[in-house]
């Protein structure tokens, strides 16, 4: 490739005004990421130098990030996750990166073996990781990616929710722990579960500094306790300045008083540890007059053996208002469980409410390019 080298200092000595070395005007935008596109069209998130370095600073603070940090991972750099946090992250910390093109466990152990401090990953990647330690697969390449998950300093994953089995199945080959923190592009980094916390799977954290959340019910009533469950909102310097060209959606996403609606359902434990249950439009279900949060029964359905992969959507039923159906990518194809043995053994762990009506079983489930589970590709033929 073509190598073009720029003298930082003369550039910078030419930039308009309020954009040299330290002037960076806080509200500037600095980025434009779209969204995901889980639940809707992607909408264009301007975000503004002051959100980047709230989010990154905060990170820091709850994650001992430093200078001597050595970051590995290969998410895509065209997202929040990949280039604000995998890049911009270590640039602010004046720490290092090695990005590994394409994700392999091999890659994985090499550079955590070699080094590497830190591990950014989403759900799939960490589900790879635990294929290859689980203790049937036995061999060199299972030692040599336990003994590196093991040096490492911190495994931390983003994006979705990583199933609890896949957290067990890593924390019983490694003695390692992997944290989890929850952010979206218009919000980057809400809340995180600390480097120095309790690592409680399942969750993602309490709010990280400077960052306010709350749950509030449909129609405008704060919650509070642990048994509560509702929309979060979120209030900060994280937050974007508004989708690019798209007034009415800025204005439909924020309260008056600075909140945003961030669609996604959840709850808050005694000591502020968020779980969260899904998106608002995807992943609760109202099934008989009770609020069903789909990320606890794809939970249940992953513990079983029998089962591969498992995302939970609400149909229309007449009766009921919404059923709970089960996706389910078996484990043998040519063997998967029967739909009844699978209901059972949700209502066995859980609510006999929470059991699936209907499962359809399918080869592969639908995701984008970050690994996220395309719900809405997910419809009955």
């Amino acid at each position: 490739l073509r190598r073009v080298t720029v003298d930082a200092r003369a550039a910078a000595s030419e930039a308009p005004e309020g954009y040299g070395p330290g002037e960076a005007a806080a509200e500037a935008p600095a980025l434009i990421v779209y969204t995901s596109g889980t639940t809707g069209p992607p909408k264009g998130a301007v975000l503004p130098r002051r959100a980047i370095a709230a989010s990154l600073d905060a990170l820091e603070d709850a994650w001992g990030w430093t200078g001597d940090d050595v970051l590995v991972h290969a998410l895509p750099l065209f997202h929040v996750h990949g280039l604000i946090l995998g890049v911009l992250g270590p640039l602010r910390r004046g720490g290092s990166l090695r990005h590994l093109g394409k994700f392999s466990a091999e890659g994985v152990a090499r550079e955590l073996g070699s080094g590497g401090t830190m591990l950014f990953g989403v759900p799939t990647m960490y589900h790879r990781l635990a294929e290859v330690l689980d203790a049937s697969a036995g061999g060199g390449e299972r030692d040599a990616l336990a003994a590196a998950l093991t040096r490492a300093r911190l495994l931390v994953s983003g994006s979705a929710a990583l199933p609890v089995h896949d957290h067990e199945r890593i924390a019983a080959a490694t003695g390692r722990r992997v944290i989890e923190r929850y952010g979206m592009t218009e919000t980057l980094m809400n809340t995180g579960i600390r480097a120095d916390g309790v690592p409680r799977p399942g969750t993602v954290g309490p709010p990280l500094a400077g960052v306010e959340l709350r749950l509030v019910e449909e129609d405008g009533t704060v919650l509070e306790g642990p048994e509560a469950i509702g929309e979060i909102q979120v209030r900060g310097p994280n937050l974007f300045s508004g989708y690019l060209n798209r007034p009415d959606a800025t204005a439909a996403s924020h309260m008056a008083d600075g909140w945003f609606r961030t669609g996604d359902v959840g709850t808050v434990d005694g000591d502020g540890y968020v779980t969260i249950v899904g998106r608002k439009a995807t992943d609760l279900i109202k099934s008989g007059g009770y609020k069903i949060g789909a990320g606890e029964i794809e939970n249940v359905l992953l513990g079983h053996p029998g089962v591969r992969e498992a995302a939970v959507t609400g149909e229309a039923d007449p009766d009921l208002g919404e059923r709970v159906v089960a996706w389910v990518v078996a484990a043998d194809p040519d063997s998967p469980p029967r739909a009844e043995e699978l209901a059972d053994h949700v209502a066995g762990q859980l609510a006999p409410h929470k059991r699936p009506r209907t499962v359809h079983f399918l080869d592969a489930l639908p995701r984008n390019d970050l690994g996220k589970i395309m719900k809405r590709s997910l419809h009955a033929g």
